[in-house]
């Protein structure tokens, strides 16, 4: 059997490829971002590839391969290309292996359009996959936090539960609060970020991963 786990956000720039790389390595799973809109600065995958030390962990090229950093219907737009979730799907199905876990990296937030008429909440619903949901603790994330969650429990999506990420004041027990759903994990600010530190991350969350996924 495997287990798919989509990692998406309160929106963009909250930590989404650190805590994928956190995950992955936690779990020794696999790694893939279907959708990569901008790598002027070289792809998400690249940079996972290069922060995990297990030797276990695969990572899969992206189906999608956009540069401008933009949302990715627009992004695709720019090159005269439409984004389609049965072609995701398609390769999805070829990165799955048996008794494997895989980890999802979504583009932005749940409600990012795909194309003209699919937003990233729809590939999650299509994937059928367990989601975490990774929170920038910042002023108004609150806020954002929560629209997030009110989304998942409209479309009956399967949250597994929070990872937090920075710091600014003790927000994080209030939006676990309040949205009914688990912390799984907290990253503190951190000065610097190499193959180490995510490993010394992963290995504090990995107990409680193990527990819920």
């Amino acid at each position: 059997m495997v287990q798919t786990i989509f990692i998406t956000g309160i929106g963009t720039g909250v930590g989404k490829t650190l805590v994928s790389a956190i995950v992955a390595e936690a779990l020794q799973a696999d790694y893939w971002k279907p959708v990569q809109a901008g790598y002027d600065d070289g792809t998400d995958s690249e940079w996972v590839q290069s922060v995990l030390t297990n030797t276990k962990s695969k990572i899969y090229p992206e189906t999608y391969r956009l540069k401008m950093p933009a949302s990715p219907h627009l992004a695709a737009k720019e090159e005269n290309r439409t984004i389609s979730l049965e072609k995701i799907f398609s390769a999805y199905t070829q990165y799955l292996v048996p008794g494997r876990r895989i980890v999802i990296e979504g583009a932005g937030g749940l409600l990012v359009p795909l194309n003209e008429h699919e937003l990233v909440i729809d590939l999650i619903r299509k994937l059928n996959a367990k989601v975490i949901l990774v929170s920038r603790n910042y002023l108004g994330s609150i806020n954002h936090s929560l629209l997030t969650a009110q989304v998942c429990r409209q479309k009956n999506i399967r949250v597994s539960g929070w990872i937090f990420n920075d710091q600014f004041m003790d927000y994080e027990n209030d939006i676990t609060s309040w949205s009914g759903y688990l912390k799984l994990g907290s990253v503190g600010k951190l000065d610097h970020i190499d193959k180490s530190v995510v490993y010394e991350e992963a290995q504090k969350m990995k107990d409680k991963l193990l527990q819920v996924l």
